[in-house]
């Protein structure tokens, strides 16, 4: 009997998919403008190499894995997947889930993702910039306050197991 020949698949080409990633703590109020969108998000993995995470974002579901930081650029491979399958993945995943009101604000060219955390994470906002470079410059709004980008406490797959509401005060003036 001949073995059965290979049939090549062919597969696009596609670039590493990188994120470059600038987070920091949010002050005041002017940030709440126009609606935001519920996300619920958990975790299959929380690795230090790797997270594999589940989002749930109104009506769409997403599967995103993303690589360890180096700086403020990692790896990222993000999939759109049905909002059941979401359901059924969430229920698998390790640790509670995350869940936060997301707000795009526009500030001089730039997108800010603006995160208030419900739950346990309440009383925490954070907001994002996406960037084509770890150097490429941009305006901070006025209610841009401390970067974060470095600390490990603020990235959302520890929020899941160590949550805002858990952490001592800090320290006064």
């Amino acid at each position: 009997m001949a073995s059965p020949t290979a049939i090549p698949i062919p597969f696009p080409e596609t670039p590493l998919a990188t994120e470059i990633e600038r987070k920091f703590l949010v002050t005041g109020d002017a940030w709440r403008q126009g609606p935001g969108t519920l996300l619920s998000q958990g975790y299959l993995n929380r690795d230090k190499q790797r997270t594999v995470r589940v989002r749930i974002a109104g009506e769409l579901a997403f599967l995103t894995i993303k690589g360890a930081n180096q700086g403020a650029t990692r790896a990222e491979f993000e999939y759109p997947i049905p909002l059941a399958d979401a359901a059924q993945l969430m229920a698998l995943c390790d640790g509670p889930t995350v869940e936060k009101i997301r707000r795009v604000v526009l500030h001089e060219g730039f997108a800010w993702e603006v995160d208030e955390f419900l739950g346990q994470n309440a009383g925490l906002v954070v907001a994002e910039i996406e960037l084509a470079s770890e150097d490429q410059p941009f305006a901070r709004p006025a209610w841009v306050g401390q970067e974060v980008t470095d600390d490990a406490r603020y990235y959302n797959s520890r929020l899941a197991t160590h949550p805002y509401g858990d952490w001592p005060p800090a320290p006064g003036p």
